[in-house]
């Protein structure tokens, strides 16, 4: 690398003053044409380069339409300051990019594990409502399925989640290392905070700021924090990346917003081109005008039910993966982002599909 500039079969890349990395065509014609900022968000105690062979096939399949920035912000021990300050974090490094690269036009955020509330909190603080509506305006709208606000003045696209704990990971097999055995889980619940910290307490729902109910919660509706339901709402698209199985860290059911009885039966692949996608599926939003979606016993506790209507007030693509025949599978969460080429190379027919769908 000279002066933070790497050349890569037609891809560059140059490390920013402040963090984070930008990933361009290297042909300049390209690179000043592209107008759709792609930011791609890393998951607990990451880095931006956990993205980059995802950042490098965008770029060179849509080399003349997407500008990728792999954030770095909230690096390493930094993911375990709370989804909230590192969803600050994030999106001023979104504002600082934009000010960059005056010319763009259109957003998407793709975010791995973590990563995902992280951007779902980001989103949150840089979305602004449509021009002469107030906040108040947009915040009692949620019949409209796609609101005409922007995020930080972009035209927001794609908002896509790669194996992220949506429901946190309190709930039962949320985190599947733990067997599903309750009282491992509920362990894990008291004592989590003092591995993960803040974000462990976010993501196991212990977290009472000022008597307030837990961040999760919050992040399912408008409310005076931020305008986080609204802002998921103004993507054109918004996609669920889920691990069927082997994913140790994060369960299916909270990956893919799904309570128990709704996890799909799959066989093999849906297309031979992604021979690890083994189901889709587009999932309507449901408006306050209708009756909540009928709830079985599934053995979900009030506040997972909450999140799951909460979430499922906009609509869905949900893919589901599987590396059940892989010969790495036990590390199915790294597979799914190719967080490493070589060792995880299998999962690149993911990120194909992602191209593939990526709404321009």
């Amino acid at each position: 690398m000279e002066n933070g500039v790497r050349e890569d079969g037609g891809v560059c890349s140059k490390e920013t003053g402040n963090g984070g990395e930008d990933v361009y065509s290297c042909k300049e014609s390209d690179a000043s044409s592209a107008d759709h900022l792609v930011v791609m968000v890393h998951g607990i105690l990451g880095s931006g380069s956990d993205w980059k062979f995802g950042a490098e096939q965008f770029v060179k399949r849509l080399p003349d339409k997407v500008f990728v920035h792999c954030s770095e912000r909230n690096a390493a021990k930094l993911t375990l300051d709370g989804v909230d300050l590192m969803g600050e974090r994030l999106a001023e490094e979104v504002l600082e990019v934009i000010k960059r690269k005056p010319g763009l036009r259109k957003i998407s955020f793709v975010a791995h594990s973590v990563g995902g509330l992280v951007a779902r909190y980001a989103i949150g603080k840089l979305y602004r409502p449509p021009e002469g509506g107030s906040a108040e305006e947009v915040s009692t709208n949620v019949s409209t399925e796609e609101s005409k606000g922007t995020i930080a003045d972009l035209q927001p696209m794609n908002f896509i989640t790669v194996a992220t704990p949506h429901l946190g990971s309190r709930g039962n097999k949320q985190v599947p290392f733990l067997f599903g055995v309750p009282a491992f889980e509920r362990a894990a619940g008291l004592v989590i905070h003092w591995i993960f910290r803040r974000t462990g307490r976010h993501l196991f729902l212990r977290d009472d700021d000022e008597g307030k109910p837990p961040l999760l919660r919050r992040m399912v509706e408008d409310n005076e924090e931020s305008l986080f339901m609204s802002a998921l709402r103004s993507f054109k698209r918004r996609v669920a990346y889920s691990n069927v199985g082997y994913d140790h860290i994060v369960g299916w059911r909270t990956s893919s917003i799904r309570r128990n009885s709704e996890l799909p039966k799959w066989e093999d692949s849906v297309d031979e081109k992604y021979p690890h996608v083994v189901y889709e599926e587009r999932c309507k939003a449901y408006d306050n005008e209708q009756s909540e979606p009928p709830v079985e016993d599934d053995g979900l506790d009030e506040l997972e039910e909450e999140l799951v209507t909460g979430l499922s007030r906009v609509s869905w693509e949900k893919v589901d993966v599987s590396f059940h025949r892989s010969r790495v599978k036990f590390a199915a969460h790294s597979i799914i982002q190719v967080k490493d080429h070589y060792m995880h190379s299998e999962g690149a027919d993911v990120i194909q599909h992602m191209i593939d769908h990526f709404l321009l």
